[in-house]
């Protein structure tokens, strides 16, 4: 059984994000980035289904430019057996990637592909609900555990509002992880030193065949309106004048 897993390169989650002074995006230069959080729980759940002796192969797969690589060792390092460079400077969007990685899925033909619920840049959480609408592949979305039955199948349970949902699908079949499904491991170095040497294979979209070209465009970014600081009141009735006058909320 082969395992396809997605993995972003975002910007550190411990970073203080900065609007560009022109307001075209955020800044990117000279700022740490790591692998979306998502994807590492999505890749150590590859991972671990290897080790319990139920998958022969777990690949990753990231979309963008060069230092997508960087990514991409980070996961071989963590245990993966190989990965997939879509190597394009234009601005991917959920709909692209997800016909990239329905490509990707295509040609690899793994009998489950992983990814994070959404990533943490965007928060689109699109991707893997679309790339299973492309493949027409059963999904299972926030993924909080995972159990292989036999070679045709997996129950996932899931969160949803009235507490947690248990599916079974049939593979092959879109997994989508959520925080609780585990703790990813740190790369050893051992591990660090053994992935330089694993294979790193790079394909654009224009190979795949796939046109990533966005039917939208970011026109502007902001920063959230700064909070206000609380007041104190000193009656019930008071507090019901300033929800009612100010805050506009009753």
């Amino acid at each position: 059984m082969k395992i396809l897993v997605a993995v972003k390169r975002v910007i550190d989650y411990a970073v203080k994000i900065r609007v560009k002074p022109d307001k075209t995006g955020v800044e990117m230069n000279n700022v740490k980035m790591s692998m979306n959080p998502f994807c590492e729980i999505a890749l150590e759940e590859a991972l671990r289904i290897k080790e319990a002796g139920k998958a022969s192969e777990v690949v990753v797969v990231s979309m963008g430019g060069p230092q997508c690589v960087e990514t991409l060792r980070t996961g071989l390092a963590m245990g993966a057996d190989s990965a997939i460079h879509v190597s394009t400077d234009t601005p991917l969007y959920p709909l692209a990637v997800a016909k990239l990685l329905c490509a990707v899925a295509s040609r690899e033909q793994p009998q489950i592909l992983l990814l994070g619920k959404q990533a943490i840049d965007d928060d689109a959480n699109q991707t893997g609900q679309m790339v299973a609408g492309l493949l027409q592949w059963p999904q299972a979305t926030f993924a909080s555990k995972v159990a292989l039955g036999d070679k045709s199948d997996v129950t996932v349970e899931r969160e949803v509002d009235g507490g947690l949902e248990t599916l079974r699908l049939q593979l092959p079949a879109v997994i989508t992880t959520d925080l609780r499904l585990n703790e990813p491991r740190y790369a050893t170095l051992p591990n660090i030193m053994k992935a330089k040497k694993k294979k790193i294979s790079s394909i654009t979209p224009e190979e795949l065949k796939v046109d990533i070209q966005p039917d939208f465009m970011i026109l502007e970014v902001v920063e959230p309106a700064k909070r206000k600081g609380g007041v104190m009141v000193s009656s019930v009735d008071e507090l019901v004048d300033k929800l009612k006058n100010e805050a506009h909320v009753i």
